[in-house]
């Protein structure tokens, strides 16, 4: 592979564009791969790294909503019901895209009241009829007996039976790693670490941004035709930095997420917890080894470093308990985050009281685009959206959209048979991790390690490869040890002590890599460990 060069990237920045694309989550790497696809000349430019927030931190599956099709039901709701149908079909193209990253996985739903087996049979049944032939599984009811068999946690008492059906899971943060360097691959010019700060305008209308290279310190002015604002819970910032006068269009409301030893899961199936004391669903599933349980839905303020708080972990903790016949435990936490969503209100909606969950594309007076709302399973759709719009608004002429058939960096000879190769060279762990994070470059990231002698484990216990680091920094755009150990590998998110404990050699080898002076290192050293010291 070739090597990628940051300085570089920052000198074709500076080039004039068709697009330039403000966040590089989900959307943003999503819209940035759409637009260049079409022959959009297009800049990328994200504040802190490709999925730092809200898009590393979500619940981890590539579904429709079950929560959405009952309210859509429930409330003769024209928008969740879209919203299900079109993540639906969604979900099909994400695994054919990323069958790496992307697999599927059976959810149980528990059922303690015999008349609710109908309800929500039919509910489960119709979310599939949905999907079409995008389908992935069917619904189907199994008795208590049953249940307890395929998910032994479960308390026995007064369980009924269960609905089981099919849904997608996937690794948010390389899926968003995977679409940004697929971006870079296609002609796009993608740069982390670097912040909008302000706006070119000529007579009223937005024609550029000042960027700041937030590791170098150096800025930088981008001049494009078009600009797009995908920053997610940051959306009001940047359009006010647009418009002061620009009426906030976002809600944000945190979503906290748990990670426990994998006891709490079976390595095949996850669990839906049908209806909370608030009225939420609660997820809980097998995911790297471990169990992830979430979600919460709390108001919350827009913060560059959310933190769970006690009485979200707590709330988790609590409904745990009342369906696990294992005890469930603050000291069982290996892992704790809180992801920001972003819930808009169309400003030209009369009706601005009801949040839409479906995605909104919204233009400025000041001719700034923004696109928000949304979720993770139809980044590619509302990037497709977005571009379509600017095509037509623009009278661009561009080609339709190919994203649909167009494999990510990563999948295009993605063989899982080839994880056995792998696993007689090394580990079985190693090798499992290695072809789910890489796909059909695992194999090169092996030789790798074995041509530079960096084959030993980062720290014990876990999967991870000293010579990953070298191979981020060399050609996955890992800036910084943070960059590295929460989302290059997802080390921060299943263990935070371990990723504590691996942070000084992390920072040793990017270092070596990166030609840091001493000064540099420890302050990137000390600004992950400061992070990590934030977790529960």
């Amino acid at each position: 592979m070739e090597r990628i060069d940051r300085k570089q990237l920052v000198r074709a920045a500076e080039d004039r564009f068709d697009l330039l694309v403000i966040g590089g989550g989900a959307t943003g790497a999503g819209v940035a791969l759409e637009a260049a696809t079409r022959g959009l000349k297009t800049l990328l430019v994200e504040k802190h790294d490709f999925g730092a927030q809200t898009s590393s931190r979500s619940t981890k599956l590539v579904h429709g909503g079950v929560r959405y099709l009952e309210a859509a039901i429930k409330r003769l709701d024209r928008v969740q019901w879209n919203l299900v149908k079109d993540a639906l079909k969604e979900r099909a193209v994400f695994l054919r895209i990323a069958p790496h990253l992307a697999w599927k996985v059976e959810l149980l739903t528990p059922i303690y009241r015999a008349f609710e087996i109908p309800y929500y049979l039919a509910g489960l049944k119709l979310y599939e009829a949905l999907a079409g032939r995008a389908s992935i599984g069917r619904a189907y009811f199994v008795p208590a007996t049953t249940a307890k068999a395929r998910y032994p946690q479960l308390k026995p008492e007064g369980l009924k039976g269960a609905v089981v059906y099919a849904d997608g899971q996937f690794d948010d943060a390389r899926m968003n790693l995977a679409v940004a360097l697929t971006a870079l691959e296609a002609g796009a010019v993608v740069l982390n670490h670097a912040e909008v700060t302000g706006f070119l305008m000529e007579e009223g209308r937005v024609v550029g941004a000042e960027v700041k290279d937030l590791l170098s310190g150096g800025t930088f002015a981008v001049r494009a035709r078009m600009v797009v604002n995908a920053t997610g819970p940051f959306t009001d910032r940047v359009r006010q930095l647009a418009d002061p006068e620009a009426e906030p269009m976002l809600v944000t409301s945190s979503g906290v997420h748990l990670v426990l030893p994998a006891r709490y899961a079976p390595m095949d199936t996850g669990l839906l917890i049908p209806k909370t004391e608030d009225g939420r669903v609660l997820f809980v599933l097998p995911w790297e080894g471990y169990t992830l349980a979430g979600t919460t839905d709390e108001p919350a303020e827009v913060t560059d470093h959310p933190v769970p708080t006690a009485g979200e972990i707590d709330y988790i903790l609590r409904h745990l308990n009342r369906h696990f016949a294992l005890e469930v435990s603050r000291e069982q936490i290996r892992s704790a985050w809180s992801g920001l969503r972003p819930l808009v209100r169309d400003p030209r909606a009369r009706d601005t009281a009801r949040l839409a969950r479906d995605h909104v594309i919204h233009e400025e007076k000041t001719g700034l685009v923004t696109i928000a709302g949304g979720k993770w399973t139809t980044y590619r759709k509302m990037a497709e959206d977005l571009v379509n719009y600017l095509d037509k608004t623009r009278g661009l002429g561009l080609p339709k959209s190919r994203t649909a058939e167009h494999v990510l960096l990563g999948g295009r000879n993605y063989d899982p048979a080839k994880e056995e190769e792998l696993a007689l060279r090394i580990d079985p762990d190693t090798a499992r991790h290695l072809a789910h994070t890489y796909g059909d470059q695992a194999a090169a990231v092996l030789r790798f390690a074995q041509e530079h002698g960096l084959f030993a484990r980062l720290v014990p216990g876990q999967p991870f490869l000293e010579a990953e680091v070298v191979w981020a920094a060399r050609y996955e755009l890992a800036e910084t040890p943070l960059d590295f150990v929460e989302r290059r590998v997802r080390l921060a998110f299943l263990e935070t002590e371990a990723a504590r404990k691996a942070l000084p050699r992390i920072t040793e080898l990017m270092q070596k890599e990166k030609g840091w002076s001493r000064p540099e290192a420890e302050r990137f050293l000390r600004e992950a460990d400061d992070w990590l010291a934030l977790a529960p």
